[in-house]
């Protein structure tokens, strides 16, 4: 495991790099519900890119 250190601002360098989609995603996969949520669908839900209950639930929206 890498070490972290939480208190540096060198290890936020980053975030002001960040776009609003890819700060709402790190969010949003470390949100248990929605883990939980992900792996209560099938293997052809996550494939086809979700149900649309899944997407409306959690605000997802997919380029076809």
């Amino acid at each position: 495991m890498s070490v972290f250190d939480w208190k540096s601002q060198s290890a936020y360098d980053k975030v002001y790099e960040a776009e609003t989609t890819d700060v709402a995603w790190e969010w949003l996969r470390r949100n248990g519900e929605y883990q939980r949520a992900y792996k209560g669908l099938t293997n052809a839900q996550r494939s086809s890119g979700m149900t649309d209950d899944f997407r409306q639930q959690w605000g997802l929206s997919f380029r076809s």
